[in-house]
This record gives structure tokens, C-alpha cells and sequence, in this order.
């Protein structure tokens, strides 16, 4: 005889009617555990806690305590097993009602519980989304090399006024009533004019000076100084030598000494590569998150409230243990982006409610789709997971299985194949309407593919590697010099 008996009724307004019936001597069981239970908490002459006989305890008590315990203890998990052997996708807690073995018996219970509702969308094939062109521009290429050839720029003497980007050897000595703060004081300390990388008076100082001029200021240390931050400090600053920063020029020789390539033109190109890649890789992301939300608007169904509110939980459970492990909390962050906590919630509730349509319609195109994630993908998913915490993908999977999750994970990837679904077969175009082609070398897809840095870092060529002290770097410091430390 089976340990449990279900049925199901659909009711209305999203709900179903899950009706179970458990044999007596199943039910048996449960009322043993609640005389143990009972046994521990009550005291009986002569026996030690937990010790006394069920008969003893029946003959002072009865049999009803120790059902109605039993009905309590057992009847949640009696009602998860009906859920699982029914396959029903509930979203709230349930309403319970015993019909049946209160006294003795069998148990019958009724529980009457709101599902997630099933819905149907059409043209999810065929989306349009638009997202910025990802054509690269020449000006772009340009920047990325002129910001290598200022990685690799020389310092010559500027006799002229400092400006912005200019460098300013000086010798600084920051106190606090007439106490000298180490710190804050260096000789021969390298500083580049308009950077804010101290104080931001200092800047405003160094402008339009030249060699030999002092300098007196006070200024408050700003908040990455830490505990020190909002005090006062009197600055005292000798500008003993100022500098221009000079680029290499722009040739062929240059990109040899500087790259694995032989020409600009061959730099550039790389150049290009990297930022075309870069661009398309970013923009394939895009994709997906613009026809995730063109999928959620083919869901027009009423949205049940335990729905939105349990993604609206969820979501800012999310936000506060991000921010707990920054030393924050929400009314904190609320605070530092200057948001009202109505408006907080009401952009909660709306980011909630379109994540809400756009699951509905990922599982509706799992259904009339067919879309199911295999074992080899599930495998592959457990073995990913394992890695991010550091475990054994054995480890993973048993605790999946023991907290009865591992049906959720394949849902996830088959939710996760739906949408590649839908971007496999939308139209992805640009501001101007034309078609934008996001195919990337060999075909890869931006989840498999890791995102370059748009920056450029040509290999050094070898045996190349540029001497220091033939180009000096503007942000490296010669031995003699001396940072001041924050």
C-alpha cells in the first residue's frame, strides 16, 4: 500500500486543491515520534527525560495530545511529499484542512494552494530588438594607440607654467598644528598636475607655477584618507622642477620597440581586433537582456501578488547580503544614491514584476518548445557551480539532491536554453535599422567567450622590453623618490 494518496482539483483564481489521504498505520509512525517528543518535555516519576513508555504516557495523557502533535509535526511534510509526487508548482504557503482522522484512522487533509500560473506566448521567433551599433570608429582605434604611446612617454624640463598632465618634481611637508605628519611629506615626490591624487588644493596651487616657487595652503583630507579624513592640514610645498610629458612618435620603429608587430598599421589593426571583439561580445549581452524584456512584454496575463512580492523578497534579500559583506545596509545605501525609500520600492516592485513576466514567458517557451536541459548539461552545470565554490561537483549534486533542488537546476538551464532560443531568432538591429552582426571568430557566443579588455596591451616583443631609465614612465618613481603614503 502507498505511504501516501493524492489527487488534485483545479479551483479558481490560480489555485488548486491538493487532497491527501494517509493510511493509519502510516500515520502511526508520526504519533510514535510525537510521544517521543512528548516523553522529553514532560516530566513522569521515576523515568529519566525521554524515557518514559508510550503506554504510561497514554495512560496520564490520552491519545489525543499526542495526535494533534503529530498532526502539527508531520502534516507539513506529508504535504511537501503530495507537492513532489503531484508536481505542483506552488508559490505560496498553503491553506490546511483535516477531514478526516483527528481522532483515529486513517488522515485525511485537504490543502488549498495558489500554483504558478502556465501561460502561452506567440512571437517569441520572431523579436526585434535595437541596441547601439558596435562598429568601431577610426577615432576610437586612435585613442587606444595614443594611450599606449603614453604609457611609453618620455618626461623632459618644462621651464614654462604647470598645467594639466604636466609632472612637478616637489618637496612637500603636510602638518597639523606645526606637527609634521610623515605621511603627508616627501622629498623629490613626482607629482602629476591636475591628477587629485592628494589634495585637490594642490592642484589648484601647482597651476601657472614654475621652478622655485612656494607654496602655503590648507586643505581638508579628503574621505580615502580614512580615519584621518576631514581634517585640516597646512601644506607647505617647493616646486623645484617641472616637467612635460612627450610622446613617442608615431612609427613604425616605435610599434617594434613596444609590440610583438613590425607597423602601425599592424598595431592599429590589433588594435581594432580587440575593440571589435570587445564590442561585439558587450553588445551580445545586450541582446539578450533587451529580448528578455521583449519577452516579458508577450506576457499579458494578470500577475499573481505572492509572485511579484516573493521576486521582490528575493531580490532584496539579494541587495542586503551584497551589502553586508561591504559593512552596509539598506537604509545606508539609500542614503549614499540619495533615493526615498518609497521610490526604492516602487522601482523594487517594478524591476520585480517585469523578472516575473519574463520567467513566465521563459517557461512557456520551454513548454510549447519542448526545450529540456540534458543530463550531460546538468552535468556540465554542477561541474561550473563546483568550481565557483571551490567543491567537488559529487559534493554539489548530493546537496542538491538532499534539498531536493537538483529538478531546479535542470530548470534553469532549459529556461537558460529558451532564451538563447529567442536570440537565436530575433532580429537585432541598430539606431539607423540596419541589420547589426554579432558573430564573433569561430563562431563563439558571448557566454563562452571571456570579455577582452578594450584597452591596449600589445605583447612586448621579446628582448624588447622597454629600459626604464631610457623611457621613463610618468606613474613609475625612481628610487630617490618618495610617494606620500594615504
Amino acid at each position: 500500500m502507498p505511504s501516501l494518496t493524492t489527487s488534485v482539483e483545479p479551483l479558481e483564481g490560480n489555485k488548486v486543491r491538493l487532497s491527501v489521504e494517509i493510511p493509519a498505520a502510516e500515520f502511526e509512525k508520526a504519533v510514535d515520534a510525537a510521544f517521543r517528543k512528548i516523553a522529553g518535555e514532560v516530566k513522569i516519576p521515576g523515568f529519566r527525560p525521554g524515557k518514559a513508555p508510550r503506554q504510561l504516557l497514554e495512560a496520564q495523557l490520552g491519545t489525543g495530545v499526542a495526535r494533534e502533535q503529530a498532526l502539527r509535526d508531520a502534516l507539513p511534510n506529508y504535504y511537501a511529499k503530495a507537492v513532489a509526487a503531484e508536481d505542483i508548482d506552488v508559490i505560496a504557503p498553503p491553506e490546511i484542512d483535516v477531514t478526516a482522522g483527528e481522532s483515529d484512522g486513517d488522515v485525511k487533509f485537504d490543502a488549498v494552494v495558489e500554483v504558478r500560473p502556465v501561460v502561452k506566448v506567440k512571437g517569441y521567433d520572431g523579436l526585434k530588438v535595437e541596441v547601439p551599433s558596435p562598429e568601431v570608429p577610426d577615432d576610437a582605434v586612435d585613442s587606444q594607440i595614443d594611450m599606449l604611446r603614453d604609457r611609453f612617454a618620455d618626461l623632459e624640463e618644462k621651464t614654462g607654467p604647470l598645467a594639466d598632465g604636466d609632472y612637478a618634481q616637489i618637496d612637500i611637508k603636510g602638518s597639523i598644528y606645526d606637527e609634521v605628519i610623515d605621511a603627508l611629506s616627501a622629498t623629490d615626490f613626482l607629482y602629476e598636475v591636475g591628477s587629485g591624487a592628494l589634495v585637490p588644493k594642490l592642484d589648484d596651487e601647482l597651476r601657472a607655477k614654475k621652478a622655485g616657487d612656494i607654496l602655503k595652503f590648507n586643505d581638508t583630507l579628503p574621505e580615502r584618507f580614512g580615519d584621518r579624513a576631514g581634517e585640516d592640514v597646512t601644506f607647505q610645498v617647493l616646486v623645484k622642477e617641472g616637467k612635460r610629458k612627450v610622446l613617442p612618435e608615431l612609427n613604425d620603429e616605435w610599434a617594434t620597440e613596444v609590440s610583438e608587430f613590425e607597423t602601425v598599421d599592424e598595431l592599429k589593426a590589433d588594435a581594432r581586433q580587440r575593440l571589435d571583439l570587445y564590442a561585439k561580445v558587450q553588445t551580445q549581452m545586450l541582446v539578450r537582456d533587451k529580448v528578455l524584456e521583449a519577452a516579458a512584454e508577450l506576457v499579458t496575463d494578470e500577475l499573481p501578488e505572492a509572485l511579484v512580492v516573493g521576486e521582490m523578497e528575493r531580490r532584496l534579500h539579494d541587495l542586503a547580503h551584497r551589502l553586508e559583506h561591504q559593512g552596509a545596509t539598506i537604509a545606508q545605501y539609500l542614503a549614499a544614491t540619495g533615493q526615498e525609500q518609497e521610490a526604492f520600492v516602487a522601482d523594487l516592485r517594478a524591476g520585480s514584476t517585469l523578472g516575473v513576466r519574463a520567467d513566465l514567458a521563459l517557461r512557456a517557451v520551454v513548454a510549447q518548445e519542448g526545450i529540456a536541459a540534458t543530463d550531460e548539461e546538468l552535468d556540465a552545470e554542477i561541474a561550473r557551480m563546483a568550481e565557483r565554490a571551490e567543491e567537488t561537483p559529487e559534493k554539489v549534486r548530493k546537496e542538491f539532491e538532499q534539498r531536493g533542488t537538483l529538478e531546479a537546476v535542470r530548470s534553469d538551464i532549459a529556461r537558460g536554453k529558451a532564451l538563447q532560443f529567442m536570440v537565436d531568432h530575433a532580429t537585432v538591429v541598430d539606431e539607423s535599422g540596419t541589420p547589426v552582426d554579432l558573430s564573433l571568430p569561430g563562431g563563439s557566443a558571448a557566454e563562452d567567450t571571456e570579455v577582452p579588455s578594450p584597452s591596449p596591451s600589445p605583447s612586448l616583443a621579446p628582448d624588447q622590453t622597454p629600459d626604464p631609465k631610457q623611457t621613463p614612465n610618468p606613474e613609475q618613481k625612481s628610487e630617490k623618490e618618495e610617494e606620500p603614503s594615504e
